[in-house]
Parts: structure tokens; C-alpha cells; sequence
């Protein structure tokens, strides 16, 4: 009996074991060891495992060893949690800068449904945008993120909120950075009365 539970629960575990696969960490728990904000350091700090983000505008760039900060397909998962009227994101192919809104990469929005702005959850920001943010206030939720060749899709607690495949000689006609390259990723602290909290932040590296 005992060796039959055992065999089950070896079995209930695999699916889990094989989704985490070849995933790395980029954030330890502890510090903001491999990262480096920008033009307001203090919005982020590091509370009980999780990355917070709140206070003045800025950005905290991945600068760690992994690929040497440098992505181009991959998948990354973190657990977030938005609270009530709350903005952030998650950036991808972006590179350091002093300070502003990154110029280079792509954003995939953390809002809370009750911001003024339109883009929630999910969306590829000012690309493919949606209306409504799948995740609940005040609830941890699962940010998938996965870019190959010229696709990207994210997805809100294992189901899909974007796909976009970027067309052949793309120019985004705000944002001139805003094409598919390589580069790392950044969290965004947006302003003082968002707070928005990370945990679990891990990456994929996919053949190029």
C-alpha cells in the first residue's frame, strides 16, 4: 500500500517536475543581487522573499550572469501579486538606461483593473493590448511569458491572454525600440501609489 501511494504521488509530481524544467532563477529571495535600478533606487526593496515595487518612477534591469543578461527566445514565469490600483510590468529585449521609460524592448503589462489605464494584464503594451486583467487584486497569479522566432504570448495563470507574431519589417509608430531583438528584462515600478510584489522569477533560455 505504501509503495503504491508512493508510485501515485511520484506520478501526480512528474507533470509539475517536467513544466520546470531547464528553468533558472534570476532572483534569489534574499537581495537584489544581479540587478540594478535606475533613476529611483528606493521604490524597490526586498521584503520577505518577495521583489516590491513602489515608489517614484523607475526600472530594475537584470545584470546577472545568466546568458550574461542577454535573451532572445526563452520562456520566464514569475508569481505576481497586483494590488488594488496598481500599475507595473515586465520588460523583455530591453537594456539599462539612466533613466525614462525604456526605450529598447517590449512590456508585458501588470495593471489592476480599477487603474485609469486601459492596458491590464496581460497585454504586450500598445501591441496587443487586452481590456480586462484576468488576475484578481490582492491574489498571486502566474505571469508566463514565452518569445520565440517572432512570437510572443503571454499567458495569466496558464491560460493565454496575447499572441502576437510580429510581421515582416514591424516599426512600432510610438515606440521605435519596440521590435524583436535580444536583450534583458526589467520590473517597473511606476509610481508611488502602485505596489506590486514578485517572487519566483525564472527563465528558460530557448535555442536561438
Amino acid at each position: 500500500m505504501k509503495q503504491l501511494l508512493a508510485a501515485t504521488l511520484l506520478l501526480a509530481l512528474a507533470p509539475a517536475q517536467e513544466k520546470e524544467e531547464g528553468f533558472i532563477p534570476l532572483f534569489n529571495g534574499k537581495d537584489l543581487t544581479g540587478w540594478k535600478a535606475n533613476e529611483s533606487p528606493e521604490t524597490f526593496k526586498v521584503e520577505d522573499g518577495k521583489l516590491v515595487a513602489n515608489g517614484n518612477r523607475s526600472h530594475l534591469f537584470y545584470v546577472g550572469d545568466v546568458k550574461n543578461h542577454d535573451f532572445k527566445n526563452f520562456e520566464l514565469k514569475a508569481q505576481v501579486l497586483c494590488k488594488p490600483n496598481s500599475n507595473s510590468g515586465i520588460y523583455f529585449h530591453t537594456a539599462f538606461q539612466d533613466k525614462g521609460w525604456p526605450d529598447k524592448g517590449f512590456e508585458c503589462q501588470v495593471c489592476a483593473n480599477g487603474y485609469k489605464d486601459p492596458r491590464k494584464t496581460g497585454s504586450l503594451y500598445a501591441v496587443k493590448d487586452v481590456a480586462e486583467a484576468a488576475a484578481k487584486d490582492d491574489e498571486w497569479f502566474d505571469y508566463h511569458i514565452i518569445v520565440k522566432g517572432n512570437s510572443v504570448t503571454t499567458k495569466i495563470n496558464g491560460n493565454v491572454a496575447v499572441e502576437w507574431t510580429q510581421p515582416e519589417g514591424y516599426k512600432h509608430p510610438q515606440f521605435k525600440g519596440r521590435v524583436l531583438s535580444s536583450g534583458t528584462f526589467a520590473i517597473q515600478g511606476h509610481d508611488p501609489g502602485s505596489r506590486v510584489e514578485y517572487k519566483n522569477i525564472r527563465v528558460k533560455p530557448l535555442d536561438d
